[in-house]
């Protein structure tokens, strides 16, 4: 038998090194001073979307436009990534974001500031609509990623995911006792305004 794979969806992470601690302080400080927005989000913050503008999110912007030209030479894209926006998240115990995508970007991202295992993960969903046409009944057993309809990433703190902006995801329910800390961002390419 002959099994060949197309039309990947490709999920990039990158582990880096931050201060964390202070980017928390620098984002706690933030929603204490201003309301923010009301988005996805449900029962948390959500900041304005010009964070890429302030001057203590610097090293993080520098470390996502590098990231983001990686994935620019594996896709073998042109131009050059330029931050569309950028936002900070504070999801409380029971705090959460509904399923959403990212209308005119191309990548979209999560960098993770503050988090622990029952924080709520990142969960993406098949992007296929006929593959969402049914839900075949599968023997016990793992059937493997490529059968898979739904995902779920860790909310790993100094890690950076990045996706397709049309790849619809949500955040689960925060189930520990603590704040989950994360910022959100959307690239584009240049010459696209």
């Amino acid at each position: 038998m002959i099994i060949e794979q197309f039309f990947p969806t490709i999920i990039y992470g990158k582990d880096i090194e931050l201060d964390n601690r202070q980017l928390a302080q620098d984002i706690v400080n933030w929603s204490n001073q201003d309301k923010g927005v009301s988005k996805t989000n449900i029962k948390g913050w959500h900041s304005t979307t010009d964070m890429a503008a302030k001057s203590e999110y610097s090293q993080l912007v520098k470390e996502l436009v590098g990231m983001q030209k990686e994935i620019y030479k594996e896709e073998y894209l042109d131009r050059e990534p330029r931050i569309g926006n950028m936002w900070a998240n504070i999801n409380p115990p029971g705090g959460m974001n509904s399923p959403h995508i990212h209308p005119n970007s191309l990548f979209s991202g999560v960098y993770y500031v503050k988090s622990n295992p029952k924080a709520g993960r990142l969960k993406i969903y098949d992007p296929r609509p006929g593959a969402n046409m049914n839900m075949p009944s599968r023997k016990p057993g793992d059937p493997g990623k490529h059968l898979w309809r739904d995902a779920n990433i860790e909310p790993i703190p100094g890690r950076i995911i990045m996706f397709p902006a049309w790849l619809w995801h949500a955040v689960e329910e925060n189930l520990s006792d603590d704040i989950r800390i994360s910022v959100s961002f959307n690239f584009i390419q240049s010459g696209y305004q």
